[in-house]
């Protein structure tokens, strides 16, 4: 059983991946005020269907998703084998969510943060050794279903068994290509691929190019996908970009 906490795009995908699976996962999001106190998640879980390519195999993999939000079920997280938090990118938003995870999280659960760049220790900073030992990055590249690669993130005290098996389910439970990264920002994949995406910003800000004309000659000329850049980035989110670069 997994624990995805938050419901935006990456998470609702990321619980989507594992309910393809047959595994059964909670999704939160924050509380909200009128109505459901869930309704950003439950929300979120019913527009699975309709997203392009769809995130699951079947309409009827969504009864293996229980939507909740972070203050009323958050002791959810305490039942699942794996905790996965995929907030905002924003450093003190993630430490201040793993205080509260690493209160009520089963001491032998693998803790992760689908984090684009922020380093580990960053994250992990003030917690206690023993979470820092089961604490690491799992960075799932969007759409989760579709992109294969999932780049994993030790910090620096994580124990090396958890990486092995958290590897080991990633390539054969949710065929995964795995890639161990250090801990640095931006990893491997955004290290790389925010620095050319910048560089076709500054072509495009010196008139050089338009954004048709870069997308043309990114994409399938290059072997890359139709996304190419500019669109790339709508996929990613332009918030999320922002604070990967910034960082």
């Amino acid at each position: 059983r997994v624990a995805v906490l938050g419901a935006g795009t990456m998470g609702a995908q990321i619980a989507a991946l594992f309910a393809s699976r047959g595994i059964q996962s909670d999704l939160l999001d924050l509380p909200s005020s009128g109505g459901s106190r869930s309704r950003l998640a439950e929300e979120a879980r019913k527009r699975l269907p309709s997203l392009k390519p769809p995130p699951m195999d079947s309409e009827r993999d969504l009864d293996l998703i229980r939507p909740g939000n972070l203050e009323d079920d958050l002791e959810r997280t305490a039942e699942a084998d794996w905790v996965i938090e995929a907030v905002i990118e924003q450093p003190e938003i993630k430490q201040d969510l793993m205080v509260k995870v690493e209160q009520v999280a089963r001491e032998d659960a693998i803790i992760s943060t689908n984090t684009s760049g922020i380093p580990m220790r960053v994250i992990a900073a003030g917690r206690s050794e023993a979470f820092q030992k089961r604490f690491l990055g799992t960075h799932f590249f969007n759409p989760p279903r579709y992109l294969k690669l999932l780049e994993i993130v030790p910090g620096a005290k994580t124990d090396p068994d958890v990486v092995a098996r958290l590897a080991w389910f990633a390539r054969v439970g949710l065929g995964k290509r795995v890639v161990i990264t250090k801990d640095t920002p931006g990893f491997i994949g955004n290290r790389v691929g925010v620095y050319e995406l910048m560089n076709s910003l500054w072509t495009m800000a010196g008139g050089d190019y338009s954004i048709e004309e870069i997308d043309t000659l990114t994409g399938p000329l290059m072997g890359r996908p139709s996304s190419a850049t500019f669109r790339t980035a709508d996929v990613v989110g332009l918030d999320t970009l922002a604070h990967v670069a910034n960082f």
